[in-house]
């Protein structure tokens, strides 16, 4: 199971730095805590493009759908010689939040969020 699935099954207690260029978000359960984040390397980026949904209608609901997506087809940005789209899609029985993050490098470093499920009881 990959880290982001983890979540399916918990209820939301918070959604914090979901927001465009973001690289940092952090979702809040009732049976842990997700982490998405990226530190900056010497030549890429990885950020939040687009937000889908309001975070705050998760606020609450149960946790039926965590599913992460990647690919590597258009649209292209504008200066990237690599890049990927990644899609973080949370469903809930209060709401539904879509992430967009977007990683652009020169071929060589990382294009994805770092992914981390702590455990409440962990």
């Amino acid at each position: 199971m990959d880290e982001f699935a983890k979540m399916k099954g918990a209820t939301i207690l918070s959604v914090d730095g979901a927001v465009r260029d973001s690289e940092d978000v952090t979702i809040v359960t009732d049976k842990g805590v997700m982490t998405l984040t990226h530190i900056p390397d010497c030549c890429e980026t990885v950020r939040i493009e687009d937000v889908t949904g309001d975070p705050a209608d998760l606020v609450g609901g149960l946790v039926v759908v965590a599913e992460e997506r990647t690919n590597n087809d258009a649209p292209q940005p504008e200066w990237a010689e690599s890049w990927t789209w990644t899609f973080y899609e949370i469903r809930t029985t209060k709401g539904d939040l879509t992430l967009r993050w977007l990683g652009e490098s020169n071929g060589y470093y990382g294009e994805m969020a770092w992914v981390e499920w702590k455990p409440a009881d962990g």
